[in-house]
């Protein structure tokens, strides 16, 4: 392995793949960080932390890897998670999605709750079981299902990685916990997943923090309990090193086995301006696909080169999905699954569905700061060049009620369009809460009833215009990206945008009608 590693680190050794695919990196774009995947059959399922947002843990369906569509959550019902109160970028950490004899099982953790649990479905787009609790203290739990019927389970623990075998009907832990491994290449171990490929145990971990730093690394045994080997190419992926760069921040992965026997790993990363590289970046950490070889029983991810944004693999079955509905806000249930709420459901009489598919919201007495359940329906920011709109009807009655779009990284960084009564009339506005600045950018007095918003994002700044129709729109303010920045913020999400609305202390008496909603990619 070590001559093969030179080779990889010196670029002579030639990793040949037939019947090469080309594919763009992030297969699933904007804040979708943490994945973890698994098989069944010729289907794949994916899922991803949540952190503050309703419902937890997004899960996602593909048959090629490369195109995925969201299908639904795992924890859609509040006794499943409560996040009332919950600061921002807690709740829900990184889960790890399982298939094993006809259940899908998933195991998460609700930081500053009920801590580590597991959900059971035989269909991932749900319903999913209520949790069965398994134990508290630090966050991603793993699960293996060996083949003598034992069941792993496998977390962080205090920068190290522990381990016990799990009764799956009580939640019960069997043995007691155990450390089984420290840190590969640093002094702080997460994310662990332990799997059993060729009569090994490999256990993956995330080390180096999730920032610039941050990085996989593996190790092997022969037993589920260690000693582990240290792989002698650790970390097998980081681009800690790599600097200008339009992707930072690779790490916390999985590894997937097709059945043609090719494996893959899907991992968290970021997006930069490649222009720059080591800059700002808003869109949070999202879910990228890389190629593996195995090479003296070792991991090798992209024959050792650097992930870029256009990629080569193996050959993969293409099967695109179609996204036409992607702006669609409501479904049979409910919100569709790419929109969401902050921390808890929006009640009937908060959020509904218009005939025309539009929504109707109705400021409740909190805003967009602080640990609260606003008035706030929300999609991800998935590209780096986009415009969202919307037509909004309102009319605020009393003092303090405002309706618009915002776009939050977190609750002290985001900005508002809106419309909001003051004591001196009705006034378009757009607004920056940034840490402990809160700042009024633009303020014109409106006279109508009906306003057309739009946001447009680019590389540096995201810009705000309103007007009486998409022809005849108005620029407002510019405002700089970094902002919103998860730099800046130091959150662990990205940026979501859509409409709310707001008494401002009380609950509204007026209704705030959102129609065309609409986001578009430039990029």
């Amino acid at each position: 392995m070590a001559i093969a590693l030179d080779e990889l680190r010196n670029g002579t050794l030639d990793i040949q793949s037939s019947k090469p695919v080309s594919f763009t990196n992030p297969v699933i774009k904007g804040f979708n960080p943490d994945p973890s995947i698994c098989r069944v059959g010729d289907d794949f399922y994916l899922a991803v932390s949540s952190f503050e947002y309703f419902p937890g843990v997004p899960l996602y369906h593909s048959r090629d890897l490369v195109h995925w569509r969201p299908i639904g959550h795992a924890l859609t019902r509040t006794s499943q998670l409560n996040l009332t109160g919950r600061p921002g970028s807690l709740g829900v950490f990184a889960p790890t999605l399982r298939y094993h004899k006809g259940l899908f099982y998933l195991v998460t953790t609700d930081v500053g709750g009920c801590g580590n649990f597991l959900v059971t479905a035989t269909d991932p787009a749900g319903p999913w079981s209520e949790p069965t609790l398994i134990d508290t203290g630090c966050f991603d739990p793993s699960l293996l299902f060996d083949d003598d019927g034992r069941v792993y389970y496998t977390r962080r623990f205090h920068s190290k990685i522990a381990q016990a075998e799990l009764d799956l009907a009580t939640g019960k832990l069997l043995t007691p916990l155990r450390l089984i491994a420290d840190a590969f290449s640093s002094s702080d171990a997460e994310g662990p997943h332990l799997y059993k490929i060729n009569g090994w145990y490999y256990l993956l971990c995330a080390e180096g923090g999730t920032g610039y730093g941050h990085m996989i690394t593996i190790g092997r045994s022969q037993s589920p309990w260690g000693p582990f080997e240290s792989c002698p190419g650790n970390p097998i992926l980081t681009h800690r090193h790599k600097v200008p760069h339009a992707i930072r921040y690779t790490g916390h992965g999985d590894l997937i086995e097709l059945q043609d026997g090719s494996w893959w790993i899907v991992f968290l990363g970021t997006r930069h301006d490649p222009r720059y590289g080591y800059n700002f970046h808003v869109m949070g950490r999202e879910t990228f696909l890389a190629p593996v070889d195995w090479i003296d029983g070792w991991p090798v991810i992209n024959s050792g080169r650097p992930i870029e944004l256009s990629m080569t693999g193996p050959a993969l079955p293409s099967a695109p999905w179609d996204t036409a509905d992607d702006d669609t806000v409501f479904c049979q249930d409910g919100l569709a699954p790419q929109w969401s709420t902050l921390r808890a459901p929006l009640s009937q009489s908060e959020c509904e569905r218009l005939p025309d598919g539009g929504l109707r919201l109705r400021g409740n007495a909190t805003h967009l700061d602080g640990a609260h359940c606003p008035v706030y329906v929300c999609r991800r920011q998935t590209d780096p060049d986009f415009t969202f709109s919307a037509t909004v009807r309102f009319n605020p009655a009393n003092y303090g009620e405002e309706a618009g779009i915002a776009l939050r990284q977190s609750d002290d960084c985001f900005l508002t369009l809106s419309i909001c009564r003051e004591s001196t009339g009705v006034f378009l506005r757009v607004r920056r809460r940034v840490l402990d600045m809160y700042q009024t950018m633009a303020r014109i007095p409106f006279n109508g009833d009906v306003c057309h918003f739009q946001v447009s994002g680019n590389w540096t700044h995201y810009t705000f215009s309103a007007g009486q129709s998409e022809q005849a729109l108005t620029v407002l303010d510019r405002c700089p990206i970094r902002f919103l920045s998860t730099e800046l913020s130091t959150g662990w999400t990205g940026v979501t945008m859509g409409p709310f609305a707001s008494g401002n202390g009380q609950v509204s008496r007026s209704t705030a009608d959102f129609t065309r909603i609409s986001y578009q990619a430039h990029s």
